[in-house]
């Protein structure tokens, strides 16, 4: 049980989609409360009880909006695909449970006077807690099956593309036999326009984005002559990289990735989605969720 806990789950990183999700449950709240009326409100005689009542929703909303979407803005790599795990996601769901609870214990002591409030901070809080515990742990393993499920599923549909006995002909092909085609050369510049790499998109594995650098990972002869990975440095943005490339199959497939079609070996998945292997298994490159679909009909069209 404790292992299933410590499993990648996936992170919602559409603003569209957390503020939909803050709007949500800030709605549920505030009808939840409008409806049954616990914690002694259903005693309360006040002027404009519905409106101060849908104001529990509201602290919700701002709340859950500053959980759900402001921490992962200021600490990106902690809410992170790398990071995230079930465990973590139950976590953050009850901990916006719990603030929920004290920011509408505040509001209902600006309303009312604790000895009319029916219950105290302790009550609030830990009924809060318990009436959140198990349908939070439910949802959140529910989803993480069904995701699961989902792309692990779909993974395994895929064609396998360049087995591992077909490597060495497909790095011969790469660096240009007597009677082969000419592979075009691809070059990549840096912010200052001084700086370069030049190489054969067939040794391209993929390029990964790191802060205001870039890190171009590729297959490179050693003094032996043997085709080794290696992973030089530009000082320059993924997206800037992304422009200069117009060769086909080598595609964006993640905010923090552009990667070689040719040269992806297997398709796994788990509950956060695809996983790209290459070279062995030796690197793995994450699929983001909006690049799924037209990445995986390039895949099953190589």
């Amino acid at each position: 049980m404790f292992k299933l806990f410590s499993q990648p789950y996936p992170v919602e990183d559409s603003l569209r989609q957390q503020t939909l999700r803050a709007a949500l449950i800030g709605l549920f709240i505030g009808l939840f409360l409008l409806v049954f009326q616990p914690f002694g409100l259903s005693d309360w005689q006040t002027p404009n009880k519905l409106f101060k009542l849908l104001g529990f929703g509201g602290i919700t909303f701002i709340v859950t909006t500053f959980n759900f979407i402001i921490w992962p803005r200021l600490f990106p790599n902690q809410f992170s695909d790398t990071y995230w795990t079930v465990g973590r996601e139950i976590l953050l769901v009850m901990a916006n449970i719990l603030l929920i609870a004290i920011a509408n214990r505040f509001y209902l002591e600006s309303l009312v006077d604790e000895e009319k409030s029916g219950v105290g901070w302790w009550g609030m809080i830990l009924v809060t807690f318990v009436i959140g515990l198990f349908p939070v742990t439910g949802t959140v393993l529910f989803n993480y099956i069904r995701q699961l499920k989902k792309y692990s599923h779909a993974a395994a549909e895929l064609p396998v593309h360049l087995p591992e006995s077909g490597i060495q002909n497909y790095e011969n092909k790469a660096i240009g036999q007597p009677g082969e085609t000419a592979v075009p050369v691809l070059t990549l510049v840096a912010d200052n326009e001084k700086d370069s790499i030049t190489l054969s998109p067939a040794d391209l594995l993929f390029i990964e984005s790191s802060d205001n650098y870039s890190t171009v990972v590729y297959l490179k002869h050693n003094p032996t002559g043997q085709l080794q990975p290696v992973k030089p440095l530009l000082r320059s943005s993924l997206s800037r990289l992304e422009g200069q490339i117009t060769l086909p199959h080598i595609v964006r497939c993640h905010r923090s990735y552009i990667v070689n079609l040719d040269r992806i070996e297997r398709v796994t998945g788990n509950a956060q989605g695809y996983k790209l292997h290459l070279l062995g298994g030796q690197f793995q490159v994450p699929v983001a969720r909006k690049y799924n679909e037209t990445l995986v009909a390039e895949l099953k069209a190589l």
